[in-house]
């Protein structure tokens, strides 16, 4: 099944690609060879899911984007209070060149600018600039999860070109901020700006960060997890230069930009956004980078501060048909076919607020679960709500799904606006709605009908009194007997053939054709169905055991025809011949030890 979340990016990418505006960066001459149609997105989970489109594989090299990282290699090598005391964290408001120092102590006012930047490069592990880069390409490989290439002639560009970039290492080691030779530390800079990346490099960097340190893929622990939220606040207030106050405003999200083009965005505990399109605006910032993290910011409400929480917990559990039957009372063809296809029915049991990550973790649940399954029954009973971008997502999956030949049905909405509005406004074109029970049982019944196909139409035979299990081992004499008491009835589809409370008047049914619902009061009102029986089943039979009132209500689903027998009759007959009142005693108590059980194994799914 094709993810909405692949299509929703395809949609955008291809909306954005025509935009225009902006220059490719010419400051260092490799970057001006960038072609400005390139455009790639790329979105990863926090379990590692990628999703991506257009030139997400078009190698570019890294630029400021890894400024943060290094920040965070510092900070794990030296400690926070070592660092703290060259580098600040206030946001500077200035471009990303300028050289903005604390007046007093010298220090850069941020990471994030070069000043910041070239001070990081210094001070992580290394006894000299040779160690100190190796470190820096691990660290940055970890984040990646995978050993880090240099484009030598970006390198070399940087070098040739980056006098402001010396001016600015001359002044932090005139201020003791850089303690060795300032150039080692700034030719290490140099060369953190030209590792090559490309989106999905980008979005798994991205990705680690919102998994609390660890790379997603390969579980491998790239910064402590007291750092994380360090690195992330400094990128959130100082990322995006001076026109970071306007991006935590506008999208809100920790963010890092590079004048390759490159951007990333942070939604913590949820994924980790990479886009490329070097095409800057006049701060230095992607043109079609902003945009799609807008657009991804407004779409589906990602602003940091929103409510979070783990997208898995949009899932409270899954189960099939075969752990929790419907409550009808099958007949032995229809219970042997779902004895081997119950289980292609799901149930997943939604819950809490649903936004595009715990709908995105949903869809991809229901596409591993699409090719060992016949329908899937989301329970809503535990969903808050769900927002309009999450609905329009989950009902392109229900179609997607449906074409694939799998039935994707709601229960227990029990018409709460919250949830059934965004689902009803978001249907795709062409989709005539979903379908919605009242409850699990009705719908697991609409699931296993599907299986059954012929087998579950009612009126397909009319059942004969032998064929019941309550008249099981009872002899072919004696059964010519029981139908001479037996009188036909009966009922119009909607019907009530008795209800709960009555006084019984000693009157079992045996269906002959068509379906009755069973159902019971409820504390609060309304009723709850607790069976639904077919041609072959009974009701009523609890009078056999002396039963005063009738304990349950029933209900004709269908036109029905009962044969009709009174308990007084039987009494009589089995005055005469006692063994068929024994019979049906034995055959009534296996029947009810077999509910019994029934309803045990159903708790205990559920449980």
């Amino acid at each position: 099944m094709k993810s909405p979340i692949q299509s929703y990016l395809e949609t955008l990418h291809r909306q954005l690609a025509a935009l225009r505006g902006g220059e490719v960066a010419s400051y260092i001459p490799e970057l001006t060879k960038a072609n400005p149609d390139w455009f790639g997105i790329c979105l990863v989970t926090v379990d590692g899911v990628a999703y991506s489109v257009g030139d997400a594989a078009q190698p570019f090299t890294i630029q400021s984007i890894s400024k943060p990282f290094v920040y965070a290699t510092a900070l794990a090598d030296r400690g926070l209070a070592y660092v703290s005391q060259r580098v600040g964290v206030e946001p500077s408001g200035d471009a990303f060149n300028s050289i903005s120092l604390h007046p007093k102590s010298g220090a850069p006012l941020n990471p994030m600018i070069n000043a910041g930047a070239i001070a990081s490069a210094s001070m992580v592990a290394g006894q000299d600039a040779t160690r100190q880069w190796a470190r820096i390409a691990e660290s940055l490989g970890v984040f990646m999860g995978h050993d880090v290439a240099l484009d030598d002639a970006v390198y070399r560009s940087e070098s040739e070109t980056g006098f402001r970039n010396r001016a600015i290492a001359w002044m932090l080691k005139n201020f003791g901020i850089i303690a060795d030779e300032p150039m080692a530390a700034l030719e290490n800079y140099f060369r953190q700006c030209s590792v090559l990346v490309d989106c999905r490099d980008l979005a798994f960097m991205a990705a680690t960060l919102a998994n609390g340190g660890i790379h997603p893929a390969t579980g491998q622990r790239a910064l402590p997890p007291e750092d994380v939220e360090r690195v992330l606040s400094v990128m959130a207030t100082c990322g995006m230069y001076d026109y970071a106050g306007s991006w935590l405003y506008e999208v809100g999200m920790p963010a890092k930009s590079g004048v390759g083009g490159g951007i990333i965005a942070v939604l913590p505990g949820r994924f980790g956004i990479g886009v490329f399109s070097p095409p800057l605006d006049e701060k230095g910032n992607s043109v079609r980078g902003i945009e799609v993290c807008k657009r991804l910011s407004h779409d589906f409400g990602l602003h940091v501060f929103n409510k979070t929480r783990h997208p898995a917990l949009a899932v409270g559990r899954i189960y099939t048909g075969a752990d929790a039957p419907s409550r009808r009372a099958p007949t032995p063809a229809m219970r042997e076919v779902l004895r081997q296809e119950a289980q292609r029915i799901k149930y997943l049991c939604l819950q809490g607020h649903l936004e595009l990550d715990g709908i995105e973790y949903v869809i991809r649940r229901m596409g591993e679960l699409a090719p060992e399954s016949d329908s899937m029954i989301l329970d809503m009973n535990l969903v808050e709500d769900i927002s309009e971008s999450a609905a329009r997502l989950l009902n392109e999956a229900r179609q997607h799904l449906r074409d694939e030949g799998v039935a994707v049905v709601f229960s227990r909405l029990r018409g709460r606006r919250a949830i059934m509005d965004p689902l009803s406004k978001t249907l795709p074109a062409g989709d005539h709605g979903y379908l919605s029970f009242e409850d699990n049982d009705l719908a697991v019944e609409w699931c296993e009908n599907r299986l059954l196909g012929d087998l579950a139409n009612p009126l397909a035979d009319d059942a004969r009194l032998e064929d019941n299990p309550l008249f099981k081992g009872v002899p072919e004499d004696m059964m010519r007997r029981v139908y001479a008491l037996a009188t036909r009835r009966a009922f119009a589809p909607g019907a009530p053939i008795f209800a709960s409370g009555d006084v019984s008047d000693g009157k079992i049914f045996f269906i002959v054709s068509g379906t009755v619902s069973v159902l019971v009061p409820r504390p609060e009102g309304g009723h709850q169905r607790i069976a639904s029986l077919s041609p072959g089943m009974n009701f009523g039979e609890m009078t056999l055991l002396g039963k005063a009132t009738r304990s349950a209500s029933v209900f004709a689903d269908s036109k029905v025809v009962c044969n009709v027998i009174g308990t007084d009759d039987f009494n009589a007959l089995a005055e005469t011949y006692p063994q068929l009142k024994i019979t049906l005693l034995e055959n009534l108590a296996a029947d009810l030890a077999g509910k019994l059980r029934r309803a045990t194994d159903w708790i205990a799914a559920l449980a």
